[in-house]
């Protein structure tokens, strides 16, 4: 679990505790690879809501109204203009560059598949199928930076700040993506990763067991962080102040939009990445959550908001889980967090539910048999 976060005064439901810029984050490879386009450094979406809509229903007839109410600026995006990686802004490009894109800027190489960071990242796309849930660029970013990095100790000192055990002992439990079922890609990974980036002042990061840390703090910190135009957008639209009647329209629109969507594309697709947070990354979590996360501003920027009031002193808990996964048995849930978080939870929630039996629906146990099956990854910093 986190570190604990305590509140130092009273917060009231509904406030905002913090917001947090990650040290670090990616943009997830198959959603790149499936075009959900996202600035390379902040994960804003980069298409428009009429866009985004469009390419979700298969429809480019589709026109949306008040198109004023859309905030993507295309006329501030930027590319990288020796790879055309794309970024929101000329801020965000810069902002790369300085951080850690000189290490990782592919060139003219961008689409030779004999580029070692492109056969790391095909790697990665043939072992671990959508949806993801943590990506291998987010620990290439992580040695990038402290590559490019004039004071290399300050930022091996930032990485260290966050939790990267690759077991707990005391319960022997071992995290999923670390056990006999993965050895063999993972030493192909650290092959590849070793070829790609390999870097002296981090060279225990290369070891078969630091990179197995390593992959154990991406899995156990990463935050997962979605932006979407289009619900940017339908937020915007539902602050309108309209006629009664037009209001009623909008809505339709907007309820039959959702549908359409849900029947053509399946679940509602985000642009997705994944983050390191050191304030996030302390809190504990609970199966009922005292505060929640969530990326307001279309971009990497993490909102922690209160969900009821807290007082000072008090600690404050997020969920590691999402919220269907918070209305299943206290034995799934403890099974979802043991695998990838390492622990067995002990909030007021499972501690009433202690004398449950230890046992699942039936539903619940064909929804985990497609997760192990066909999902390697599901439900690791589904936050």
């Amino acid at each position: 679990q986190g570190k604990g976060l305590f509140a130092t005064r009273d917060i009231r439901k509904g406030e905002i505790v913090f917001v947090e810029r990650p040290v670090v984050s990616s943009q997830f490879l198959w959603n790149a690879l499936y075009n959900y386009r996202a600035c390379d450094h902040c994960l804003r979406a980069l298409e428009t809501a009429e866009e985004n809509a469009q390419r979700l229903l298969g429809r480019s007839s589709l026109v949306l109204p008040h198109p004023e109410q859309c905030s993507i600026r295309k006329d501030l995006h930027q590319q990288c203009p020796r790879c055309q990686v794309v970024y929101c802004s000329a801020e965000c490009r810069q902002a790369a560059l300085e951080q850690y894109h000189q290490v990782l800027c592919l060139g003219p190489a961008r689409d030779d598949p004999t580029h070692p960071l492109n056969k790391l990242q095909e790697a990665w796309r043939n072992m671990h199928y959508p949806p993801e849930t943590s990506s291998i660029m987010l620990m290439a970013r992580m040695v990038a930076t402290v590559k490019q990095a004039k004071d290399k100790e300050w930022w091996i000192k930032a990485f260290s700040q966050f939790c990267n055990k690759t077991a707990n002992e005391e319960e022997e439990i071992v995290h999923k993506l670390l056990g006999d079922k993965f050895k063999g890609q993972l030493e192909l990974l650290r092959l590849l990763f070793t070829e790609a980036l390999y870097e002296e002042h981090l060279s225990r990061w290369f070891t078969p067991e630091g990179f197995r840390s390593l992959f154990a703090l991406v899995g156990t910190n990463g935050q997962g962080i979605g932006t979407s135009s289009l619900s940017q957008w339908v937020h915007a639209c539902d602050a309108l102040e309209l006629p009664m009647l037009q209001r009623e329209e909008l809505d339709a629109f907007i309820d039959q939009l959702y549908k359409d969507i849900e029947k053509e594309s399946g679940e509602f697709l985000n642009c997705e990445g994944s983050g390191l947070y050191v304030l996030q990354s302390c809190c504990n979590h609970s199966c009922i959550p005292n505060a929640e996360t969530s990326f307001p501003e279309n971009n990497f920027l993490l909102h922690l908001t209160a969900l009821e009031d807290i007082r000072a002193g008090e600690e404050i808990c997020i969920s590691y889980l999402d919220c269907c996964q918070r209305e299943r048995s206290r034995h799934s849930r403890n099974k979802i967090l043991r695998e990838n978080y390492l622990f067995t939870c002990s909030c007021p929630k499972c501690l009433a539910q202690a004398d449950d039996a230890d046992v699942t629906s039936d539903e619940e146990e064909e929804g985990e048999g497609e997760t192990d099956d066909a999902e390697l990854e599901d439900e690791m910093t589904d936050v």
